[in-house]
């Protein structure tokens, strides 16, 4: 099961992963809106970095996750930020989700985690139907290159004061498709360390089969952005993570 006992060491192990560009992206989204952005769901929240940044800014956020220890974790994390709804769910499973949003975000390639297009345009019907009239969809995936060239076939590993992890991309037998095998290694207690591992599924597709099935279900003036830049459709086939923007 993924994101379950990892939810202990997330954050440590996470230290060097941009969210702040993250944030500048979505602020700059928000900046060039149709609609005044005042409510936002952060769909696969995870630990709620992103969320409560976002929240620190004044925005209303509910945060969304499938795994209840990650949400645990969020909460534990608030700090000074207490305005934030939290809420345990699928993304392809969203009826506890009663209102609507100006804006839907999807943030740290939590779309690779729906591995079919059966369940991608599941997902993205239900954003659809959470968003507000103009809202915005947000969210970012790895590319087809990221995936081949960059992960498949490959071990990568860290070491922390408290915790490590070995993690190797095995391929999937569909094109864009992975397996995480993570093996992490966490101080308890003293010179303790306990030895547990989780594995996780991801898939990716083409950028024209995203843009089709967001049109399919009726989102319009989607733009297309690479590796944090603001410039959008200014991405090639060496692009590492793709971001889409679109509107209801």
């Amino acid at each position: 099961m993924a994101y379950h006992k990892m939810a202990e060491v997330y954050d440590g192990l996470m230290d060097n992963v941009p969210y702040d560009d993250w944030v500048v992206m979505i602020r700059q989204m928000i900046a060039q809106a149709a609609r005044p952005i005042q409510s936002i769901i952060d769909l696969g929240c995870g630990t709620g970095v992103i969320t409560r940044k976002l929240a620190a800014g004044g925005y209303a956020l509910t945060g969304v996750d499938q795994s209840p220890e990650m949400l645990e974790k969020a909460q534990k994390d608030l700090e000074s930020v207490s305005s934030i709804n939290w809420l345990e769910a699928d993304i392809t499973e969203l009826d506890g989700c009663k209102r609507q949003y100006d804006m839907a975000i999807s943030c740290c390639d939590v779309i690779n985690y729906v591995t079919d297009l059966q369940n991608v345009e599941k997902a993205f019907k239900n954003i659809y139907q959470l968003l507000e009239k103009d809202g915005l969809f947000f969210f970012d995936v790895h590319s087809l290159y990221t995936v081949e060239d960059v992960y498949i076939g490959q071990t990568f590993s860290d070491v922390t004061a408290e915790a490590a992890y070995i993690w190797e991309c095995i391929p999937g037998e569909e094109v864009g498709e992975i397996y995480h095998q993570l093996t992490f290694f966490h101080q308890e207690e003293g010179d303790r360390f306990i030895r547990f591992q989780e594995k996780h599924h991801q898939r990716t597709f083409p950028v024209e089969v995203y843009k089709n099935i967001l049109k399919k279900i009726g989102f319009e003036k989607i733009k297309i952005y690479a590796d944090f830049s603001l410039e959008p459709n200014n991405w090639n086939e060496k692009s590492e993570r793709i971001f889409f923007l679109a509107e209801k």
